[in-house]
């Protein structure tokens, strides 16, 4: 069976995004980002409409651009081969290669997509989604990026979430950024 893994940066005081959407103050660290891809091993992504506008915007055109860090475009490269699928009831299609488009009952469509053959599934941000797929227990692990930021206000990853699940930390690793990953699992 496939897993879902959950991937989000958030604020020592839990959020995942400012009131406004902002992620400007992310503490970007190359050497977290690597040791957060060698825990997982996904081939497809799951997004929200948003995250994947903002991924769609960008990603796409960061494999083609010599003056991309070489890390960044092999993330692109990555990301672009990646299946991508997008839940959304307002969105018409979704046109980065790769990308399919999700309308209905998204419990029901996961629950099917995880006995699939195939890799890991991880949600990048996409709060909604990640809120509607922890109620219906249908995430496997959890990753966070705490990074050493108070926001004071913003958007918290778990605003809705209904009943308590208790999940056991697999790992944890700190950066010289302040910077800290944690990673549990159901």
């Amino acid at each position: 069976m496939r897993k879902v893994i959950m991937f989000n940066r958030v604020s020592i005081d839990g959020f995942y995004k400012g009131l406004n959407g902002e992620i400007d103050w992310f503490i970007h660290d190359p050497e977290v980002d690597k040791a957060a891809h060698e825990m997982m091993n996904p081939d497809t992504i799951f997004f929200g409409r948003a995250t994947y506008r903002m991924f769609e915007g960008y990603w796409p055109q960061v494999a083609n651009n010599p003056n991309a860090p070489a890390g960044a475009r092999a993330m692109a490269n990555e990301l672009n081969e990646m299946t991508k699928i997008v839940f959304s009831s307002t969105m018409e299609r979704a046109s980065w290669e790769n990308s399919r488009l999700v309308n209905g009952d998204i419990g029901k469509f996961v629950q099917e997509i995880k006995h699939e053959d195939g890799a890991d599934i991880v949600i990048f941000g996409s709060g909604s989604i990640v809120q509607q797929l922890s109620h219906e227990e249908l995430i496997d692990e959890y990753l966070f990026v705490v990074t050493p930021v108070v926001l004071g206000s913003g958007k918290p990853l778990f605003h809705d979430a209904s009943g308590r699940q208790t999940l056991k930390l697999k790992e944890t690793r700190s950066f010289g950024s302040g910077n800290v990953l944690l990673h549990y699992e159901k």
